[in-house]
């Protein structure tokens, strides 16, 4: 393994942005080159979006799933399943692929699910697989905390013909241990329980193998952790008392932020809150398996939404947007400390990035500075009023931070120089850097680099900007819920063109692996 410097740059992409043929980019051929490319390039950092399963039904939002903790199955290689000889390799090729350019996770899914079942088929017929049976049994008793309810949770959404599990029958719908056990017995049920868990299997094994292949290029991968999940989802079935629920199992109160930068009526985002005196009783023992097998996912983890652990903006169910909430404080401290003691400091640094976008209270700076959390500066939202003691302009920068031009939330910089600056930004930004005469690709190329020569231990750099795109090529606009989380990058080799001129960058800025 390199060894790593303190200053780094890194890109953001997510893995279902990368060319894919069934679908959805997955851990492959494909994931394997964009590492590669990136170390070449002096880029010692890939951050990615969650890697949870998506739904159709929360727009394959990876910031709304089904599970905190599982993988999404559409990520796996289907070649890498032939490698491996629990398919062969005639069931890939007769798939027709699919036109690139744009996710679809839905036909991915039908596509997988068939070979994921094959292989799971196969697997139990006791063929020779190596040591695959008892890495197997090692993730099963590793994993048991969160998979043997996501997996049910799985089962039973499909027997109850899809509905939210709060419609399911009662006996289901309340988490009866007793009910819930004997099903299990049930021989299809088990049946379908050992896929899923298969699924969940293959998906650790090949993200595992990703992850090996980046420590030896040097680059380390940053996961996503949003902080809420959702209602219908195996976390709130499966542990309904450390959630705000009535009697019948629907939310009281709901999540989402006030009024801001995104939208004048703030964001209502529907998931549950969460009982925080109940999840004290036991030390914060759910949200320690959280972080746990987040951490077991990638190298470090960015904590969305995290100002919501000291106070959060809590809406009635009833309220159609989010202008009608008020602040509630969160555990806090108290979390921040189990953290520490659980998960200590590697090389003087905490694995957490504590995303802190917005306003930000004091209480919330003393958290972030007395357990050394790095924050994250957005140069999109650095030019308005105040330019000057702006937190989030260059030279306020400070060390212990993560920097980025714009992030999945945001446009890409040619976009939002085109249609998502004032007139005020536009006159700051350009006293600011002197440019004459821009264009979005002469703007993107300088936030690019206002990025990389900050002072910020970390500087990431979206694959859209690095590829001088616009608008079209956003990845998530906030408060809308079509046309999101779709965007590919469709050829890797004009990648590979536009990042050969971030390796000379990356050098000059003391970033370069």
């Amino acid at each position: 393994m390199r060894e790593r410097r303190n200053r780094a740059a890194g890109v953001l992409l997510h893995i279902s942005s990368l060319p894919g043929s069934y679908g959805s980019g997955d851990f492959g051929e494909s994931a394997e080159r964009f590492a590669s490319l990136l170390a070449g390039a002096g880029f010692g950092a890939w951050q990615m979006l969650p890697l949870v399963p998506v739904s159709g039904t929360f727009f394959h939002s990876p910031y709304s799933s089904r599970s905190a903790f599982a993988g999404n199955p559409a990520f796996i290689c289907l070649e890498k399943l032939a490698v491996l000889g629990l398919v062969a390799e005639d069931e890939i090729v007769r798939i027709k692929p699919l036109p690139s350019g744009r996710a679809d996770f839905g036909a991915a899914m039908r596509i997988k699910s068939g070979i994921l079942k094959i292989c799971r088929d196969n697997f139990r017929r006791g063929e020779p697989f190596g040591d695959l049976s008892g890495k197997f049994l090692s993730f099963l008793a590793a994993e048991a905390y969160w998979l043997d309810d996501y997996a049910l949770y799985c089962v039973i959404k499909n027997i109850e013909g899809g509905r939210p599990w709060r419609e399911w029958r009662p006996e289901y719908r309340v988490h009866d241990r007793e009910v819930l056990g004997a099903l299990k017995d049930v021989p299809e049920i088990s049946d379908a329980l050992d896929e899923k868990r298969f699924e969940q299997f293959l998906f650790n094994l090949q993200l595992q193998e990703l992850r090996a292949r980046c420590a030896e290029l040097g680059v380390t991968l940053i996961g996503d952790l949003p902080i809420y999940v959702a209602h219908d989802s195996a976390d709130v079935w499966g542990h309904q008392e450390l959630f705000k629920l009535d009697a019948e199992g629907a939310p009281v109160t709901v999540s989402g932020v006030p009024p801001d930068y995104f939208s004048e009526t703030g964001q209502r985002w529907g998931n549950p809150i969460y009982r925080w005196d109940e999840m004290k009783r036991d030390g914060y023992a759910w949200w320690l398996g959280r972080f746990r097998r987040a951490l077991s996912l990638a190298d470090v983890v960015r904590i969305d939404h995290f100002r919501g652990f000291l106070r959060f903006w809590e809406i009635p169910a009833s309220e159609a947007t989010a202008e009608n909430g008020w602040w509630s404080p969160g555990p806090g401290t108290e979390l921040f400390s189990a953290m520490r003691d659980n998960f200590p400091h590697v090389g003087g640094k905490t694995p957490f990035i504590a995303e802190d976008l917005g306003v930000i209270t004091d209480d919330v700076s003393r958290a972030m500075e007395d357990f050394s959390f790095p924050g994250m500066k957005v140069l999109q939202f650095a030019f308005g009023e105040g330019m000057p003691k702006n937190p989030y302009i260059p030279h306020n920068h400070r060390r212990n931070c993560v920097v980025y031009a714009g992030t999945h939330d945001n446009d890409t910089s040619a976009g939002w120089w085109e249609s998502g600056t004032t007139a005020e930004e536009r006159r700051n930004f350009l006293a600011y850097t002197g440019l004459e005469n821009p264009t979005p690709a002469l703007v993107t190329d300088e936030m690019t680099r206002m990025a990389l020569s900050s002072t910020a231990d970390l500087a990431v750099i979206t694959a859209q900007d690095i590829m001088r795109l616009g608008g079209e090529a956003r990845m998530n606009k906030p408060s809308t819920v079509t046309g999101n989380w779709q965007w590919c990058l469709e050829n890797l080799d004009i990648f590979e063109r536009e990042l050969g001129r971030f390796a000379e960058l990356n050098a000059l800025f003391g970033r370069g692996i």
